[in-house]
């Protein structure tokens, strides 16, 4: 073997080994611990420090979980940098009785921490409420399901429901039909973004 292709060689041998190496870092395993979903009436918040106007607050429906990421090896910054938690809420069909509407949101969370617990949460408005029930009030009541996905690198790792089989968002239904009628909001698209920041994980401003 010449001079020339014992150099080219060790190059090609050298850049071969670094890409395992690249990928043996970059590649962790992660596990999740996902409870049951949860979902409560809340009132609009009000805040001091402005001039005050009258008004009766209404109630938003908040929809949360708690996860808890572990990934192997740990990253030694104690953080998982992005997660998918792919919501599906079914509601009662104001237009139909027995049938549900599916409400679907895909939010991203940067920056979570690991082997802590930590809540992902989703929203209905008002507005929305009432679109779904006729009354300010109504939110919790007009909730069938909830479900979530827990994505992390595309993968599907952790699944739950508030109640039935987990999946039935998946499962060919003639009661339960897909609607944009009105919009799930994470919770940066609602007044309750600066609240209990440190609870919560961070949604990316990549996708509100």
């Amino acid at each position: 073997m010449n001079t020339l292709l014992r150099k080219s060689f060790a190059i090609t041998a050298s850049a071969f080994i670094a890409a395992l190496s690249i990928g043996s870092a970059s590649g962790q395993a992660a596990k999740v611990l996902a409870d049951k979903p949860a979902f409560d009436d809340i009132p609009s918040p009000e805040f001091g420090g402005t001039k005050n106007k009258s008004f009766k607050p209404k109630d938003w429906l908040e929809i949360e979980a708690k996860l808890q990421i572990s990934l192997s090896p740990e990253p030694p910054t104690k953080t998982c940098d992005k997660i998918t938690v792919k919501w599906y809420i079914a509601v009662k069909n104001p237009e139909k009785s027995g049938t549900f509407l599916l409400l679907t949101k895909d939010i991203d969370h940067v920056n979570v921490p690991v082997s802590e617990d930590v809540y992902c949460s989703v929203y209905l408005s008002p507005s929305s409420i009432k679109r779904l029930t006729g009354f300010d009030r109504a939110g919790k009541s007009s909730v069938e399901y909830v479900g979530y996905e827990v994505l992390i690198n595309g993968e599907k790792v952790a699944q739950e429901t508030s109640k039935g089989k987990v999946g039935w968002w998946s499962a060919a239904s003639d009661k339960i039909s897909r609607s944009d009628k009105v919009q799930l909001l994470n919770k940066t698209e609602t007044p309750f973004s600066p609240m209990w920041w440190d609870r919560y994980a961070e949604v990316s401003v990549e996708r509100r």
